[in-house]
């Protein structure tokens, strides 16, 4: 069904439909490869940076202004995972990747912008696969360019790739089946919250795959877990009991 122009909302959620996309398959496609450059407690600390800086950043221009115990709390909770990885930052092949960084930085600022368009999704489930199917051909498009690349690249630079059908199968299934599920049960999970709320309980994803180890994987439970899993939640709760301030008005001229 072809939509119409006229003043509803339709024409936006359709623009933002196709926005969301983008923004989902830069976030995917950005963190694939800067994954390559930069070992995972490095990348997760840029990433989870580049989230909260953005999403603040882009609710502060929206008129949102934060209190001073959502700054806290998000200053400790940052803090709190910042503690939590830094034991595992370190460098890769011996050096710290700038262009793995500004990958990351730019999937962290690319997430940020595709949550706070969730948060207008009044069915997260539909919007969600929508924008799954939108990125299709944006992932064509890619699979070309790196096939090109391959057939150009003389013979003594060439990097082979490999498709076999059990790694294509697992990638449809993690990418296109376990992550849109959560992507969908994400943005339902927008619409009882703020931006600063929904930037900074980003912040328990590490918490709780950590427990998820602990739980079916075997791993332990260490002191340094423990500590930095309640400095979150701390922060995390300072920010989500804080009644946020009101939007400030614009002056009138």
């Amino acid at each position: 069904m072809l939509l119409m122009p006229s003043t509803s909302s339709k024409p936006a959620v359709a623009h933002a439909s196709n926005l969301a996309s983008l923004l989902l398959f830069i976030y995917a496609i950005t963190f694939s490869y800067a994954y390559v450059l930069l070992d995972t407690a490095t990348g997760a600390l840029i990433l989870f940076a580049a989230v909260q800086i953005s999403m603040m950043l882009i609710s502060y221009i929206q008129g949102h202004r934060l209190n001073q115990l959502e700054i806290l709390g998000a200053l400790v909770a940052f803090g709190g995972f910042g503690y939590l990885v830094w034991p595992s930052v370190g460098v890769t092949n011996g050096e710290l990747s700038i262009t793995g960084m500004v990958l990351m930085v730019i999937s962290g600022c690319a997430w940020g912008g595709y949550t706070l368009l969730g948060k207008g999704a009044t069915r997260p489930l539909f919007t969600t696969g929508v924008n799954f199917i939108l990125t299709l051909p944006l992932v064509l498009l890619m699979i070309l360019t790196v096939w090109l690349i391959q057939v150009f690249t003389p013979v003594e630079n060439n990097i082979s790739v490999q498709l076999s059908g059990k790694g294509v199968l697992l990638a449809i299934l993690s990418g296109g089946l376990a992550s849109s599920i959560g992507y969908a049960l994400w943005y339902q999970a927008l619409r009882g919250l703020h931006s600063t709320q929904a930037a900074v309980l980003q912040l328990s994803v590490p918490i709780i795959a950590a427990l998820g180890g602990v739980i079916f994987v075997g791993e332990q439970l260490s002191v340094h877990l423990i500590m930095c899993a309640s400095i979150i939640l701390f922060g995390i709760s300072l920010v989500i009991l804080t009644k946020p301030k009101s939007t400030i008005k614009k002056e009138v001229l």
